[in-house]
């Protein structure tokens, strides 16, 4: 006997009470911060409203199977009529501007009938998600603003052809290694996440200063973002220090972001964690560095230009990267076992987060084991670290490069002594 039939309830008013709180909880979620707005102007739904409106589709969706279907015709048909009322009265008789209110508020009668038919969790992530939306307005615009004609257009062409590409791509792995699905859902969210760095970096990048540039470049690209202060350091030789800082927090950014593939393509979140000791290290070090040894710098502001991520040329380098080294990678464990997949690793003098997702990717695959896949990504990460150096010596100023090359080199040293101490501490355990 369960605890319902103990405490003698009824269970259909258990469900109707409980139907009735998550539905009254939305309305009010939602409807507080439409609420809050005015303070600043008219509104024409506040939240006495939203929380009607949520309750009116959770009733309406009840008593459906009592009545008959017209119920909910009805009050979709009335809640359509309002939703353009507002719409015509802001945008007609008082012109103004704005749809936000009413699809808000038709929005929230659907989390009502979804709430009706049970799927609590998922109209509470959504009613959380659509109140983050209204709240984050001025961030949200402020991103568009910084968005130029051609960002635009680069994001909705690379969004076109991979979601085209995705339902023609196979089913099948191609030769049991490659999921191009997959491999398409894994572009477009790394591609997302550089996105979202480059939204910053637009937005923030000359009021936080070159260094803090860095921080965001390194998670679009941290050799392009090496690089690109490099080229400045020649150009704006005082900028030293800054960019000094700037190349550390880029190997900062890096670390974060190759963490975060390996949680994209290992949803377990075991590869990640398996990285995770060695990167920490690493980053314990970078950090040292950047607070303890800067020379009295200065918080001078500059633009730091680095490529939209969603444009097709980034975006479809970074997959034929991605794809060569999962046909690399697995080649070469065929062939050479676990110190082939080791070997891939060198493909972080190209990109580390290629490398970290390819490995990933066949790992989840099966072809190799998730110890082998953390350790040829932390692998990669180092030797991307190692070749930063290379590129100053290349790219920049003197001045940069002797003052970064002893930095690069203990960060390597150190990721390079946590990676052999993790891998024989695993090894010893496994063994055990």
């Amino acid at each position: 006997m369960n605890i319902i039939d103990q405490l003698g309830l009824d269970p259909f008013l258990l469900d109707f009470l409980e139907k009735l709180g998550v539905s009254l909880l939305i309305g009010l979620l939602i409807g507080l911060e439409r609420e809050h707005w005015r303070k600043d102007k008219t509104i024409y739904a506040g939240v006495r409203t939203f929380t009607i409106t949520a309750l009116m589709g959770t009733l309406a969706t009840l008593i459906e199977p009592l009545v008959s279907f017209d119920i909910l015709l009805i009050t979709t048909i009335f809640m359509t009529f309002a939703c353009l009322m507002i719409v015509y009265a802001l945008n007609v008789v008082y012109g103004l501007s704005g749809l936000t209110s009413s699809i808000a508020l038709f929005f929230t009668y659907l989390l009502g009938i979804m709430v009706a038919k049970g799927l609590f969790l998922v109209s509470i992530v959504f009613a959380v998600v659509l109140t983050f939306i209204l709240i984050e307005k001025k961030p949200l615009h402020t991103f568009a603003e910084n968005l130029s004609e051609q960002d635009i257009a680069s994001a909705l062409k690379f969004l076109a052809v991979a979601f085209v590409l995705y339902p023609l791509a196979p089913e099948e792995p191609i030769y049991d290694i490659i999921n191009l699905k997959s491999a398409i859902l894994i572009v477009v969210l790394v591609s997302f996440i550089s996105f979202i760095s480059y939204l910053s970096l637009r937005r923030l990048g000359s009021s936080v200063g070159i260094a803090y540039s860095g921080l965001f470049g390194g998670f679009i690209s941290s050799e392009a973002t090496v690089v690109a202060l490099s080229n400045l350091s020649l150009k704006k030789p005082y900028l030293v220090e800054n960019i000094y800082t700037g190349s550390l927090l880029a190997v900062i950014s890096m670390i974060i972001s190759n963490l975060l593939i390996a949680i994209i393509v290992d949803t377990s979140g075991v590869i990640a964690l398996l990285m995770l000791p060695p990167f920490i290290f690493m980053a314990l070090v970078t950090v040292s560095f950047i607070l303890f040894g800067n020379r009295n710098m200065e918080a001078i502001p500059e633009k730091l230009e680095i490529g939209s991520p969603f444009a097709l040329g980034p975006a479809f380098k970074f997959g034929v990267i991605f794809l060569f080294f999962m046909f690399l990678a697995n080649a070469a464990n065929d062939l050479a076992g676990s110190a082939g997949t080791y070997a891939t690793a060198l493909g972080g003098i190209v990109s580390s987060s290629a490398v970290t997702a390819s490995v990933a990717a066949i790992a989840i695959n099966g072809n190799i084991s998730f110890q082998t896949a953390a350790e040829t990504a932390v692998l990669a990460g180092i030797i991307s670290t190692l070749t930063k150096p290379i590129y100053i010596k290349i790219t920049g100023s003197k001045e940069l490069f002797n003052r970064s090359l002893v930095s690069f080199l203990v960060i390597v040293i150190t990721g390079t002594l946590a990676l052999l101490i993790w891998a024989a501490f695993k090894r010893g355990i496994m063994m055990s």
